[in-house]
């Protein structure tokens, strides 16, 4: 990660922990400090931010910010003094930010943020093109290799199963998140005594992997983050490049607790646990998983 990125960042950090957040406001801080870790034009992102009024007021700090970094002289000797100045008048826009958005809206604000702009409709005096109906050549292709009915009775089952799965995950999010989590628990405690099949490992990781993937599909990518740490880590375990020491039992565990704060929207101040489980995913991030 660049220096700009990582001060932006660091600033955000500084600045998000003088406010006392709930849960949900800090998948929020984490959302925005992924926005622009993955960015590959920080300078034109933070432009567009500024052109939405849920982040504005915040995309215009930052913009000053980034132009501090990129297009003047940084005296190095008093930039800490200066990080400092960045960090305070970023905590009210921040705040402001945090009260307008949701997760699940910060993802929409985004989409929308990247969405490519509506073509111009075409002047009247210019000659239409040709328009060709596709669908019904798909639909006379597709007669050609028509499927016997029972065959497509079948598939259409199995495909309606896979949806209503889907449906009931979101109906029952919070149960189906929780519930493994108390296992998950004694797995770590079982973990420290070498008390672990690897077998169960697999079947765990596998869970895990699940409810991430469900997770995201929701807009939940803090919480797919941590089940995704999670299940890496029993693989990586399972394998034996991981050895499950007390700092990696811990590290696990803060994953299996942001989870239940963010789910079950607690008010209270999780930042360290977060940061823990980032640094480990960080730490496991190169690792491979041996078959």
């Amino acid at each position: 990660m660049d220096l700009v990125k990582q001060y932006i960042i660091q600033s955000i950090v500084m600045a998000s922990n003088n406010l006392r957040l709930s849960s949900e406001k800090i998948e929020v801080v984490a959302l925005l400090k992924n926005v622009i870790i993955k960015s590959n034009d920080l300078e034109n992102d933070i432009r567009q931010m500024k052109k939405v009024t849920e982040f504005s007021r915040l995309a215009i700090k930052l913009y000053e910010i980034h132009n501090y970094l990129t297009q003047g002289h940084v005296n190095f000797p008093k930039v800490s003094d200066k990080f400092k100045e960045h960090c305070q008048y970023l905590i009210k826009e921040l705040s402001y930010m945090l009260d307008m958005v949701t997760p699940v809206t910060f993802n929409q604000l985004l989409e929308k943020m990247y969405k490519p702009a509506e073509p111009e409709p075409e002047p009247d005096n210019k000659e239409k093109p040709i328009e060709v109906d596709l669908s019904n050549r798909a639909a006379v292709t597709l007669d050609v290799f028509e499927k016997p009915e029972e065959e497509k009775i079948k598939e259409n089952l199995i495909f309606e199963e896979e949806k209503e799965d889907e449906e009931f995950f979101k109906q029952n999010f919070e149960a189906s998140i929780l519930k493994p989590i108390k296992k998950m628990e004694l797995i770590l405690k079982r973990l420290v005594m070498d008390d672990v099949e690897k077998d169960e490992l697999t079947g765990y990781a596998n869970l895990m992997k699940y409810n991430a993937e469900q997770s995201l599909k929701i807009g939940f990518e803090i919480i797919a983050n941590m089940h995704t740490i999670f299940a890496k880590g029993l693989l990586l375990i399972k394998s034996k490049d991981l050895i499950p020491t007390h700092e990696v039992v811990e590290a696990m565990r803060a994953c299996l607790i942001v989870i239940v704060a963010v789910v079950r929207s607690k008010e209270v101040d999780i930042t360290g646990y977060l940061n823990k489980a980032e640094e480990f995913g960080r730490k496991i991030h190169t690792l491979k998983i041996k078959e």
